[in-house]
């Protein structure tokens, strides 16, 4: 594995499949990246939607993959069950902090209100100084061509500098993934803890 390759990867993604075909091959097809790559897939713990696809396609392909679910999820039988690794967590927000202590990067495929929340908190962190791992997002079908514009609105806006846009990647292709999260700055040694937020 190259040095620019991350170890581990958190994926940002559905609970649901969407009504893009292509969504589901993209999903499948990071999971098959992940696992040839060996690199450790870091998500949600789901079974369903986008989730499952990616944690399976990495599994099938022979990869570990690390599941962080809160343990009302569990109770619903929403996770998976058959993971490398399950955390289980009490809340959403103990959730977040362990996929991103766990993880070197970030990818965020299309997904709702939760996958929204997941990228815009980890964003937020990065702006704040609290780390520098790479943010990248695939955007499949234009789908998040609206976040773009949102992100670039904000700085237009005056409410962000527009730096803060170098943190998030966007990428068309899943062969551009890996390259673009290599190619993301990141400031040697530089992370305070996120406990302090």
């Amino acid at each position: 594995m190259p040095e620019s390759t991350p170890s581990s990867l958190c994926v940002f993604c559905g609970a649901r499949f969407g009504t893009d075909p292509v969504t589901r091959t993209t999903a499948v097809a990071l999971g098959e990246l992940l696992a040839r790559e060996g690199v450790t897939l870091v998500y949600g713990g789901g079974g369903v939607g986008l989730m499952g696809l990616v944690a399976n396609a990495a599994l099938s392909g022979g990869g570990k993959v690390v599941g962080i679910i809160p343990n009302f999820l569990l109770q619903r039988e929403a996770g998976h069950p058959a993971l490398t690794e399950t955390v289980v967590v009490e809340t959403m927000h103990e959730r977040k902090l362990e996929m991103f202590e766990r993880s070197d990067a970030f990818v965020v495929l299309p997904g709702g209100i939760g996958t929204l929340e997941e990228f815009f908190e980890v964003l937020s962190w990065r702006t704040l100084g609290l780390h520098t791992k790479p943010i990248v997002i695939i955007d499949q079908g234009g789908y998040w061509q609206p976040l773009a514009a949102l992100l670039r609105g904000v700085v237009e806006g005056g409410f962000a500098e527009r730096t803060h846009l170098d943190h998030v990647a966007f990428v068309t292709d899943l062969k551009d993934v890996l390259p673009a999260i290599a190619a993301m700055p990141r400031s040697a040694g530089f992370e305070k803890r996120l406990d302090r937020v």
